[in-house]
């Protein structure tokens, strides 16, 4: 007789609660699901390891991917230095150029450049030590993955990674990391970087208000948790010094 191990919930799952089953994630599908799974599916025809894989659905109607061992950051504000070091950025960034390019020109990107993950940061990245210290070896939580341009994911690597806003130490530094990325990643139009920097931080504050208005209780956890102010702080702050940043990329 099978017995499955039992459940253990993982941390860090705001919206959708993760739970880990011996060495499979389960978590009820996305809004997206299909689409999510072609992608992943997609992933791992072309080998690309970065990614969990899509094993099927349980019992329950909850989505089975192949857990990912390592250390995720998704503790906000209590990341050990090595996420925001210059390597661990740099990786990040190539790890997004390479699931871009397995995408760009695909059915799943439809017409447009490439199919973007849309919520990149350290929560959804899982670190190991590779000799050097913790570097990102995978992204996870792909639930709102969908067609989109590059500077998009980009952007949203900046934002998240740097945690561009008004607990920035250094502006300086931060610009220069901003640089470093964009280089890292080989993008080659960096005129729109800082706009879209902005648009996500935009998005994601009247996103927030608008489902917590509508009722949905993720949402409504994260207003009242001042989500939506710090949002409304980072994309002040971004505005502020959107001069500086846009230097740095010349």
């Amino acid at each position: 007789m099978n017995v499955e191990s039992p459940e253990q919930r993982l941390p860090g799952g705001f919206v959708t609660e993760v739970v880990r089953v011996g060495d499979t994630v389960r978590r009820q599908p996305a809004g997206n699901a299909e689409f999510v799974r072609r992608l992943l599916r997609h992933f791992e025809r072309h080998r690309w390891p970065h990614a969990p894989r899509f094993l099927g659905v349980d019992a329950q109607g909850r989505e089975i991917l192949t857990f990912i061992d390592g250390f995720v950051a998704w503790r906000e504000g209590d990341q050990p230095p090595a996420v925001r070091c210059a390597d661990s950025l740099a990786r990040v960034a190539r790890l997004v150029r390479e699931f871009h390019d397995l995408t760009a020109g695909t059915d799943l990107a439809g017409d447009r450049e490439v199919v973007c993950h849309n919520d990149l940061s350290p929560k959804n990245t899982v670190y190991r030590d590779l000799g050097a210290g913790l570097r990102p070896v995978a992204l996870i939580d792909w639930d709102v993955a969908a067609p989109g341009d590059r500077v998009q994911d980009v952007a949203h690597v900046c934002w998240q990674y740097l945690n561009l806003g008004p607990d920035v130490a250094d502006t300086a530094e931060s610009a220069r990391l901003v640089r470093l990325i964009a280089d890292a990643y080989g993008l080659a139009d960096r005129s729109s970087l800082v706009d879209a920097i902005l648009w996500w931080q935009d998005r994601c504050w009247r996103g927030i208000e608008a489902a917590a208005a509508a009722g949905e209780p993720a949402m409504i956890r994260l207003r009242d948790l001042g989500v939506t102010r710090r949002v409304r702080l980072a994309y002040r702050w971004t505005a502020d010094n959107r001069a500086h940043l846009g230097r740095a990329l010349d």
